[in-house]
């Protein structure tokens, strides 16, 4: 479990607090409803369930497309052996 806080560490640390608190939120849901909940047709549901609306969460992580980019971005890094992260 360590291995798995650590490598979380090194991914997280490339985004900004707001965003880690959502992939935090994000990694949740995956971890309890298993990995359909990483598919970017949860993302509205996601930030709804978290933020109430899609304007409240603009005003925390950035524009649509930057949430994308997170949503995204940070699953690139989820199996990637710790090494190379």
């Amino acid at each position: 479990m360590e291995a798995f806080h650590n490598h979380k560490d090194l991914i997280f640390g490339r985004y900004a607090d707001k965003q880690q608190q959502f992939l935090s939120f994000v990694l949740g849901h995956y971890i309890d409803q298993g990995v359909g909940e990483l598919d970017q047709e949860k993302l509205p549901g996601l930030l709804a369930l978290k933020y109430h609306s899609m304007g409240d969460a603009v005003a925390e992580l950035g524009s649509v497309a930057e949430i994308r980019e997170v949503f995204v971005g940070f699953q690139a890094h989820l199996y990637v052996p710790q090494a190379r992260i």
